[in-house]
């Protein structure tokens, strides 16, 4: 309590003091709307179009929704848009490294944030904040604006869509509170359970079902603090937890669909880590296979016990910068290994890679000026009783990437930039190289560069795993009202589709193929063995040490952080060779705090390449 007493004092010291760096407790307090959408550059600017160089996919259909609106034209890309990073890869020999398409030039809406339904589509939604989008909602179905001046005023532009990512199809959603920077999860029935936002949304839980009709349900005020840039995590009982936000240093759990919190719960740590530029906002959540969570804000991070309320352990700082918004590194747990014969958990590692210097977001506001993003990528063992960060360095520095979890359990970690933080305009070099991270490997040699985009994408931009192994990337640039002119980086609406090099057309011919039909239609349950057939139409004897099987929870993805995104490498219980087609027997999680309920993108890896994946769902 002393060292409490004496931190409050300097606070307040500080606050007051005509000498103080900043005024510290103005963080805490609203900021005018103006401040959201300063450009980090003053006076005109050039007009920039990213290359378009990439292959339009065959047999992409154009938008099925009525009232798509073309994409503004754009002029000449400026100096900074053609200050791009595109690393050197190998050799043919070498290769393959992947490849790029692109499934829509126009989405209707800017991706902020994506997630994969299970019903063969991605629903991806913006903010209602920033104006017009470029898809209009029916005519009888506008929403009333309830920021317009004047009252009553219509707002009948989309502002979420369900993408058909294999088709390019759209169609418009319909939002009624502001999903601003807000967060998401699957509940146990592959419902988009969403929670936050701005303004008339911060305090809103929404709901999506999978399917083909369905639109938002929103039900407003059931939060009791007001969640803007948190963190949502599934726990082990189908439960969500919703951790901190813009001035909120709380936590608390999603109430049922119709109920309301009254209070939130106080966490000492998103305080603790909040400094003039709130480098701790979307705080990195995962939840650990003894139930416990891990909790990462700032640069520091705890184990947290959220049914007792407690901080089981402090971990070891994060030298070196900011790792959570505005700094925005890429984090998730590594999958999980259940192949040991062992009845104890896997051991929990949490890799961040990249981030930016903690003064970043203010030198940029400031001065224009950009900083180089930070190159480290660091794990930690969180089994370990004197768990400490392991930090080898990255090919590139890079702030605001996605980093996404292949079926064959390495990572992807793509779009960003290598300087600057995120924000409106605060970046600059946007990295355009993918990288491989093989987990397994040696230190030194896990990381490979892969073939480069054409398309610029930073702040804001989205990525989803698909179930046929390749990767739907979208978004990036926010600018306000979908600026397409007179700004460095104008808004992106196109979607790509990145096949990564597993999908090498010398490799087509061996992927394996689940037979759907075989799949139990009860799903796993926990613990119990879980069979199936597949084909694998590889040259030789496939054996059983060819084989593995991958467990993949899609998550919700925005600002560079996949929430919930967990991977499990199941045990192989049984393999019957049968020619070119195999009975498989893998050992489901014994129990939800590895695998918490709900629907899983299964693959089956032969000599690392994978099958499209089939659905499966995980109950008691």
């Amino acid at each position: 309590m002393g060292s409490q007493l004496v931190a409050a004092a300097l606070l307040l010291l500080l606050a007051t003091s005509g000498e103080a760096s900043f005024d510290f407790f103005n963080i805490f307090r609203p900021r005018s709307e103006s401040d959201y959408f300063l450009n980090a550059f003053d006076g005109a600017q050039e007009q920039t179009v990213p290359a378009q160089t990439e292959q339009e996919e065959q047999g992409a259909a154009p938008a099925l929704a009525t009232g798509l609106t073309k994409v503004p034209p754009t002029g000449p890309p400026s100096k900074a848009a053609q200050d791009k990073v595109r690393l050197k890869v190998g050799t043919d020999d070498e290769g393959p490294f992947g490849t790029w398409t692109i499934v829509s030039q126009n989405s209707g809406v800017s991706p902020m944030h994506m997630a994969l339904m299970r019903h063969g589509k991605a629903v991806i939604f913006d903010t209602t904040t920033t104006g017009r989008s470029l898809l209009r909602l029916p005519e009888d179905n506008c929403r009333i604006d309830p920021r317009a001046k004047t009252q009553g005023t219509m707002d009948c532009w989309a502002h979420a869509v369900e993408f058909d990512y294999s088709t390019g199809g759209l169609r418009a959603l319909k939002i009624q509170t502001d999903t601003w920077c807000s967060s998401g999860a699957f509940d146990p029935d592959g419902n988009l359970v969403q929670t936050g936002g701005y303004f008339e949304g911060e305090k809103t839980v929404r709901y999506l079902k999978p399917c083909d009709t369905c639109d938002w349900l929103e039900q407003p005020n059931s939060l009791a603090e007001g969640r803007w840039y948190a963190t949502q995590v599934m726990l082990p009982d189908g439960r969500f937890v919703v951790f901190g936000g813009r001035r909120a240093f709380s936590y608390e759990f999603v109430p049922l669909q119709g109920k309301a919190n009254d209070r939130a719960v106080s966490m000492p740590l998103l305080r603790e880590t909040t400094d003039d530029v709130e480098n701790n906002l979307y705080p990195f959540v995962n939840l650990l296979p003894d139930g416990n969570l891990f909790v990462f804000a700032n640069d520091r991070s705890v184990i947290f016990d959220h049914r007792a309320d407690k901080v089981v352990r402090e971990l070891p700082k994060l030298a070196g910068g900011g790792r959570n918004y505005p700094d925005s590194a890429m984090s998730t747990l590594l999958p999980l290994d259940l192949r040991s014969n062992s009845r104890e958990d896997p051991e929990p590692e949490v890799i961040i890679c990249g981030g930016a210097l903690k003064t970043a977001f203010k030198v940029g506001e400031n001065n224009n000026t950009f900083l180089p993003a930070l190159r480290d990528c660091n794990r930690i063992n969180l089994a370990k009783p004197d768990a400490h960060w392991e930090t080898e360095e990255m090919p590139v520095g890079r702030v605001m990437g996605d980093m996404l979890i292949l079926p064959t359990g390495d990572l992807l970690l793509l779009n960003g930039a290598a300087k600057g933080c995120s924000g409106w305009g605060f970046a600059r070099q946007p990295v355009l190289t993918p990288l491989l991270y093989s987990p397994n490997k040696p230190p030194g040699s896990r990381f490979q560069k892969l073939a480069a985009s054409t398309i610029a994408r930073m702040y804001h931009s989205t990525s989803a795993v698909l179930p046929d192994a390749t990767v739907l990337v979208a978004g990036g640039n926010t600018n306000t009202a979908y600026n397409f002119s007179g700004v460095d980086f104008p808004t992106e609406v196109r979607v790509e589709r990145f096949c990564p090099p597993y999908h090498s057309l010398h490799l087509a011919a061996t992927r394996p193929e689940i037979h759907a039909t075989s799949v139990p239609a009860a799903g796993m349950r926990y613990g119990n063995p879980f069979a199936f057939r597949f084909s694998s139409p590889v040259e030789g004897v496939v054996t059983k040490a060819d084989v593995k099987v991958t467990m993949y929870a899609p998550p919700f993805t925005t600002h560079g952080y996949s929430m919930n995104q967990r991977m499990l490498i199941l045990s192989v219980a049984a393999f019957t060779d049968e020619g070119q087609s195999h009975m498989l027997t893998v050992d489901a999680p014994a129990k939800p705090e590895l695998a918490p309920p709900g629907y899983y993108l299964l693959f089956v890896v032969v000599r690392d390449v994978p099958s499209v994946a089939v659905w499966v769902k995980i109950q008691r």
